[in-house]
């Protein structure tokens, strides 16, 4: 499957990125992906399936450069003595990614609760005003939101994840 698809899907990919190297990185990832959660994929479903693995993965990427420029906007606003180091800006812009990878898989209103209570430090009755829904709902979408937290932290810890 390789050798019949991957110059295809790298054309592809090069089309929709305008660069080479990235298109040659996602055609890797590809194949990486179908190495490690194999599909039954015949001549006629391989390229409708790789086409739409490969707009995940550009989605994936888009999103990732937006989070770094994102957070190296933040960093520029610090002073430099307070600048993390390398190692950690590295670490910090992975939790990053990976966060935004776990608000993306909750449903819209648990993710967006979640962020009117973490990020803009809204409380319970704002966040249940703003989004018209009880208080009881926004306690809810906050625990299930949680959860995914403690989820994401016990995987990135090599951790067992904790259940519901």
């Amino acid at each position: 499957m390789y050798s019949e698809y991957h110059g295809w899907l790298h054309r592809v990919l090069q089309r929709r990125l305008g660069d080479a190297d990235d298109a040659a990185d996602l055609a890797h990832d590809a194949f990486l992906r179908l190495l490690t959660r194999p599909r039954p994929l015949d001549h006629g479903s391989a390229r409708p399936y790789l086409s739409r693995m490969a707009r995940g993965l550009c989605v994936d990427l888009w999103r990732r450069r937006e989070i770094e420029r994102a957070w190296l906007e933040t960093l520029a606003h610090h002073p430099q003595a307070e600048a993390p180091s390398a190692e950690q800006s590295a670490a910090a812009l992975e939790a990053l990614v990976a966060v935004d990878g776990m608000l993306k898989r909750l449903p819209p209103m648990v993710a967006r609760t979640f962020v009117l209570s973490m990020v803009h430090g809204l409380n319970g009755k704002q966040i249940a005003q703003r989004l018209g829904i009880t208080d009881r709902t926004v306690r809810n979408h906050l625990s299930r939101a949680m959860l995914a937290c403690l989820r994401l932290h016990a995987r990135l810890d090599g951790a067992p994840e904790p259940h519901s």
